[in-house]
């Protein structure tokens, strides 16, 4: 008599109807999705433009509630993501497994593939803080806290690019690569729409075609826009920033350094009307041409920093941090530091404003940049898709940080800078830098080319999370007359930018996405189990011979399917 294991497992699940609207305005679209989602979205807008006041106690309060009571939520919850990537990879049947048909080739060659990883990912963040974080933590991290290292001195910076790499490393990529491969794996070789809500069909099965479908949705598309309101906010304050060295006029900023109201309202008209068009053109077009023109002028502007700026000190600051990184990656990633232990209050501040921020952003920005991941990784290996997502990017960021804040760190250990760049406002830190290692004039062009840097990258963050919150609205699809709903959501991320960082600068954006990501890390979570779900059974089906693709459930008609898996 077979025992149970040796039962034989259905063939998975490859239909998930989604009603989309068949005429109309939302001709294409779920219409349960994408009204919710506008309302909310344009009710966010409305409260911080008409009632600031009441909209800045209630952020403040909330901010305070939710860190304090979610703080080990999302740090053990991006170490279960990260720890189910580097799995699925390395076990050699999983790893096999294509994300796609068997014989399926990648829509995109490797160097375009990981011009769009870099670009649409975290180009923006690395360009504010490639010396802002260096910087901040060089002044203050845990073991400054607990007095082991004075702040500020030589012996900081490798503590300082341990915290740097905790953040900007595997944490942000592996939560960015989980979200993609759980989107991925069930559209491309189960036939499920391109969508959230797919991913956790290998859980609920058809249920997600209803309500709580839709629910998953709503709330993959309001992470979306809170989480990538926090880049553009960070690029568009850094943008004013550029264009007040470039001598553009002292109407760009403020008395207190921050960017003026007129100024805000001209970054954003130019780069959400730029980014726009550009999602017209659709990610075949000028998605791809931005994001290759933004590996080649971040490359030039790195070779500026390469050539004269503190290479050796670079170098050697980049192999003692990924070093440092590897040998206290799982201590950090699992610490939760706590108040009754001595300097408990310090640290427990310092994890709030630096690493739950993060985690929190990277969830915010997982479903916008895990959709596009799925979207442009169609036919890869899962793990080369996993190693290709979480270390190359990784180690671009950690060589950025190095050369270029390990530049800025140098100029002020040996008084070059004299506290002008460590001092400096963040979103001028890296204008300041270039200010001190170069004579004025050349300044002046490299800081005209990191203008036009964050132009690009502005561009296209804000290009892919149009075309993606489009998509999920769409159920998975991307085809038909998206124009309309492309300009709404345009519109409304210069808005809700706009509005928070008039209300409360950048701050009012992080508090905001930090309560917009809570809801989807469940989602999330849920996602990580599904795929791994999905894998494992997908791993037994092929050792009982059972379809594991569409294309083979479709062959196989005598087989019914599995609702749940």
């Amino acid at each position: 008599m077979p025992s149970p294991s040796d039962k034989r497992i259905s063939p998975p699940l490859v239909d998930l109807p989604i009603r989309t609207a068949s005429k109309g305005f939302y001709d294409g679209f779920s219409r349960e999705v994408t009204i919710p989602a506008k309302v909310i979205v344009s009710l966010l807008i409305m409260w911080a433009i008409f009632f600031p006041v009441s909209a800045n106690e209630t952020l403040t309060a909330a901010n305070s509630t939710i860190i304090s009571t979610f703080s080990g939520w999302y740090v053990y919850l991006v170490a279960f993501l990260m720890s189910a990537c580097v799995v699925l990879a390395v076990i050699p049947q999983s790893g096999r497994l294509r994300i796609g048909m068997a014989d399926e080739k990648p829509e995109f060659g490797r160097l375009s593939w990981f011009a769009m990883l870099f670009g649409a990912g975290i180009g923006i963040g690395v360009l504010t803080y490639s010396t802002g974080e260096p910087l901040a933590h060089f002044s203050n991290n845990p073991d400054i806290i607990r007095g082991l290292v004075a702040s500020q001195s030589a012996e900081a910076v490798r503590s300082a690019y341990i915290y740097t790499f905790l953040h900007w490393g595997f944490a942000a990529w592996g939560t960015y690569a989980l979200v993609g491969l759980s989107i991925g794996y069930v559209a491309y070789r189960r036939g499920l729409p391109l969508t959230i809500r797919s991913a956790l069909a290998p859980l609920f099965g058809k249920a997600m075609s209803g309500p709580f479908g839709h629910l998953v949705d709503i709330v993959a598309v309001v992470a979306t826009i809170l989480g990538v309101a926090v880049t553009m906010g960070l690029g568009v304050e850094q943008f004013v920033a550029g264009l007040a060295r470039l001598g553009l006029g002292d109407w760009l900023l403020d008395p207190d350094g921050s960017s003026s109201l007129p100024a805000v309202v001209l970054a954003l008209v130019i780069l959400v009307g730029a980014s726009t068009l550009s999602a017209l053109s659709g990610v075949g077009k000028g998605l791809k041409w931005l994001s290759n023109l933004n590996l080649g002028l971040s490359a030039l502007l790195l070779l500026i920093f390469a050539i004269f700026g503190s290479l050796i000190f670079g170098l050697k600051t980049l192999g003692l941090g990924i070093f440092d990184y590897i040998r206290t990656l799982v201590p950090n990633t699992l610490t939760l530091f706590s108040k009754d232990a001595p300097f408990g209050a310090e640290l427990v501040k310092w994890q709030l404003d630096w690493s739950v921020f993060y985690w929190a952003w990277w969830i915010a920005f997982a479903p916008f940049v895990g959709m596009f991941i799925a979207r442009i990784s169609r036919g890869r290996t899962i793990r080369e898709y996993i190693f290709g997502v979480m270390l190359v990017p990784s180690l671009v960021c950690f060589v950025w940080m190095a050369l270029v804040g390990g530049t800025a760190i140098d100029l002020e250990l040996s008084g070059a800078a004299g506290g002008s760049i460590v001092n400096a406002e963040m979103s001028d830190q890296l204008f300041a830098t270039l200010a001190v290692l170069l004579s004025p004039a050349f300044a002046q062009i490299a800081a005209g080319l990191i203008v036009i840097l964050l132009l690009t990258y502005l561009v296209t963050s804000a290009d892919s999370a149009i075309l993606i919150v489009n998509t999920i609205n769409g159920a998975g699809e991307t085809e038909g007359d998206r124009r309309h709903h492309i300009i709404f959501w345009g519109a409304a991320l210069a808005f809700v930018v706009g509005s928070m960082l008039v209300l409360g600068g950048i701050d009012a954006i992080r508090i905001t996405m930090i309560i917009g990501a809570l809801p989807f890390s469940f989602v999330l979570a849920a996602m990580g189990v599904g795929v791994v779900k999905a894998v494992m059974f997908d791993l037994i089906r092929k050792k009982q011979g059972v379809p594991t693709t569409s294309a083979a459930v479709a062959d196989d008609v005598t087989a019914p399917q599995d609702t749940a898996r």
